[in-house]
């Protein structure tokens, strides 16, 4: 139209994105404080002190943030390998004296003092640098392949594996797969095979299922399947935790008991600051506040997919799938846990339990979506 100025050369930014995740970490803050304060008191004399490194943590992540949201997204691609050669490195390093064990699982590394990560959060990173690399370079008639299918899929399956079996880390390793089978699911214009997949696992589910309940064993994740059938079989023992997270779920009603008016982060539940944080959010704000974020997620995860869709070209758009892959994963397998849906393993809600090097992790995956929002031109029509 005459006189109406193009707006073809003027950049995106999403600023939704951005200030859900602000919100999601403030609520994080106030939460920690929360559950983790009478604990806190007991045992170190420091109500703040679980706040105290979440909030140091923090603004170390949010400088990585900004530093992820300022390089380009293209840089990235040459270290895909490299990402996954050091990924391997860095969970065998578990194995040597810096691996650091942790309520019997040795999944942490120590950096120095009290400075500590899991290998877990860089393999995740490193899986989706990995795969939108491959995939991005593999045209679609190859893709669709079993055999193309299979060279993408295998290294993020080696990887997971490791986790599960050098770190003894299950929860990431499904996270880990996972990542990697929805990613080439949207690369990939055949669906047929990822039914066959879906099948196989269902079916693998029920075996360990019938295995849990009918066939005596002494593993620990049989006995967790069977706890979580029947959560009151070990109220003492492994069904303690989720019975006490359940308690607290169904305490809080609709609108729960007010924000610090827990009774079950009062030395009941254990972890109540970590992967069980959703259990006291129930009690605390109700089923009204336990919905609030689960709809917080949902609008994060929308924002991503927005990003995918438009964003500038394939290896954007698979980056930004990689990463919305990984937060929708995590959520529901947390809330799963929580709620026990699903049998009881360990992984935290992202942005809100404690955890400060994954926080500074979660933070560079915004980062790098935010980075690609950035090359998105508005004539795309957002």
């Amino acid at each position: 139209m005459p006189g109406r100025k193009s707006n073809k050369n003027q950049s995106f930014f999403d600023y939704t994105l951005l200030f859900v995740v602000i919100f999601l970490i403030a609520f994080g803050l106030i939460m920690i404080y929360s559950t983790s304060s009478y604990e806190a008191t007991g045992e170190l004399g420091d109500s703040t002190y679980y706040l105290r490194h979440q909030f140091t943590a923090t603004l170390a992540g949010v400088v990585v943030m900004v530093m992820t949201t300022l390089v380009d997204y293209h840089r990235w691609e040459k270290y895909a390998f490299v990402g996954m050669a050091v990924s391997i490195v860095l969970i065998f390093l578990v194995l040597t004296p810096m691996g650091v064990e942790v309520n019997g699982a040795r999944r942490w590394i120590r950096v120095a003092g009290s400075l500590q990560f899991q290998p877990a959060e860089i393999v995740k990173i490193a899986v989706i640098l990995f795969c939108a690399s491959m995939i991005t370079h593999f045209s679609k008639k190859k893709l669709a392949t079993l055999k193309g299918a299979f060279i993408v899929i295998a290294a993020p399956a080696i990887m997971a594996v490791l986790l599960w079996k050098v770190t003894d880390n299950l929860s990431s390793g499904i996270i880990v797969g996972g990542i990697a089978i929805v990613m080439l699911f949207v690369a990939d214009s055949d669906y047929k095979k990822y039914i066959v997949v879906i099948l196989v696992a269902v079916a693998a589910g029920f075996i360990l299922v019938y295995a849990a309940t009918h066939i005596q064993s002494d593993s620990f994740r049989m006995g967790r399947i069977a706890v979580w059938l029947d959560p009151e079989k070990d109220p003492d023992g492994i069904g303690f935790q989720t019975l006490q997270a359940l308690y607290a779920i169904g305490s809080g009603g609709v609108f729960g008991k007010g924000l610090g008016g827990s009774m079950q982060k009062l030395g009941f539940l254990p972890e109540a600051q970590n992967d069980m944080i959703f259990s006291i959010i129930c009690e605390e704000l109700g089923l009204f506040g336990a919905f609030a974020v689960i709809l917080l997620f949902v609008l994060l995860i929308w924002r991503c997919m927005v990003i995918a869709n438009n964003a500038p070209d394939l290896l954007g758009a698979l980056l930004v799938v990689g990463v919305m892959a990984h937060f929708a994963i995590q959520v529901v397998l947390n809330i799963a846990v929580v709620t026990n849906t699903m049998p009881n393993t360990g992984i935290s809600l992202p942005f809100i339990s404690y955890g400060g090097t994954s926080e500074m992790f979660l933070m560079a995956e915004i980062g790098l979506v935010l980075n690609v929002s950035k090359q998105i031109r508005l004539k795309d029509n957002l």
